[in-house]
């Protein structure tokens, strides 16, 4: 029997999310016209998806980490003198006010989505262990997990994302970028099953309201950072998949119980009944439609 580490089973779980999300891009990119789809801004962070064939842009540079995934076509662009070449599901890491240019490689075009994060986002992430900001010397990185972890914090674009979902995100992004610098993994320490437990005791009194990290760490006393780590060692989860499990848990009470999908969703903290469909299926394997005719049979 072949055995896989929970880092090996990500990793896979995210080449396939990839590998989807590609051949979606790839087959819009087909058709269409040049575009630059602006998300709304996010907690300071600019996310968009780019579209073009041929030169994209002239050299310029961010105050900001420009961080992407090349979706269909290559993309190319010089970076620190060198010409550099990004194929589909590869990962762009751009440091803060390095010049970059930027273009398809060939007439097949190129889509690819990016965000532009501040480095000041990044700091409580790296003084958790004990760095400054992280600088990955390569700017193509083949990494599946990181990759997958850009795309969900990118998201559809038109869509809003939890708070707390967006936290944890973005730390799970610093923590990639520190190991693909080098940085020294942070040592275990104690086990903060106290503070764990008390967050846990928060989510579940509040499900039906938006949750953020701040509340957490006023609520246990650890920074979001820590908690994440303590919360995926004690309960092998994070703080926002237990608060949407225990969502779930009420949604599924209420429709056993005949309330309509809508007046579940309304009542689990849900933003609304397509909210509840997407985290139902996902973790559960079903509709919720589906369930509710179970549960009634």
């Amino acid at each position: 029997m072949q055995v896989y580490s929970r880092e090996k089973a990500a990793d896979h779980s995210a080449a396939n999310a990839i590998a989807g999300a590609v051949e979606t891009s790839l087959e819009r990119s087909c058709a269409g016209q040049d575009r630059i789809v602006v998300a709304p801004e996010l907690a300071g962070i600019e996310r968009i998806e780019a579209r073009f064939r041929g030169k994209g842009f002239e050299p310029h540079r961010h105050d900001t980490y420009a961080l992407g995934v090349t979706m269909a076509g290559i993309q190319t662009f010089r970076y620190r003198g060198e010409a550099r070449f990004s194929p589909p599901g590869n990962v762009i890491v751009l440091h803060p006010d390095e010049v970059h240019d930027g273009g398809a490689a060939t007439d097949d075009g190129l889509t690819y989505r990016m965000m532009y994060i501040p480095p000041e986002r990044f700091l409580p992430a790296t003084a958790a262990r004990g760095r400054t900001l992280p600088f990955v010397a390569s700017p193509v990185v083949d990494d599946p997990r990181l990759a997958g972890l850009l795309l969900e914090a990118i998201g559809s674009l038109d869509e809003t994302i939890e708070p707390l979902k967006f936290d944890e995100l973005v730390g799970e992004i610093a923590s990639a970028l520190l190991d693909h610098a080098g940085a020294p993994q942070a040592r275990a320490g104690r086990l903060a099953r106290p503070e764990v437990l008390r967050a846990c005791d928060f989510l579940r009194e509040n499900l039906c309201r938006q949750v953020s990290a701040g509340d957490l760490e006023a609520v246990t006393g650890l920074d979001r950072f820590a908690l994440a780590r303590q919360f995926r060692q004690l309960l092998g989860t994070s703080p926002h998949r237990y608060l949407v499990m225990r969502r779930l848990e009420r949604a599924k009470g209420l429709i056993s119980a005949g309330e309509s999908i809508a007046e579940a969703a309304f009542a689990s903290g849900f933003a609304d009944q397509a909210h509840l469909n997407r985290h139902f299926k996902k973790a559960l394997g079903m509709t919720p439609g589906r369930f509710a005719a179970l549960s009634a049979a």
